[in-house]
């Protein structure tokens, strides 16, 4: 799992997402991290399966 220090704070995600138009509000940045997250642990996961 990232470590608190290693993930991208949901205001640095504001920032970002608005240079490609997107708009969103901090709760809602804080609801896509999480999810972004959660996939990619799932996606290592299954890679590390896969190779083990």
């Amino acid at each position: 799992m990232v470590s608190e220090a290693e993930r991208i704070s949901p205001e640095k995600a504001i920032e970002i997402l608005k240079r490609d138009g997107v708009e969103v509000t901090l709760e809602e940045a804080k609801i896509i991290l999480d999810f972004l997250y959660g996939m990619a642990e799932i996606v290592v996961e299954q890679h590390l399966k896969k190779a083990s």
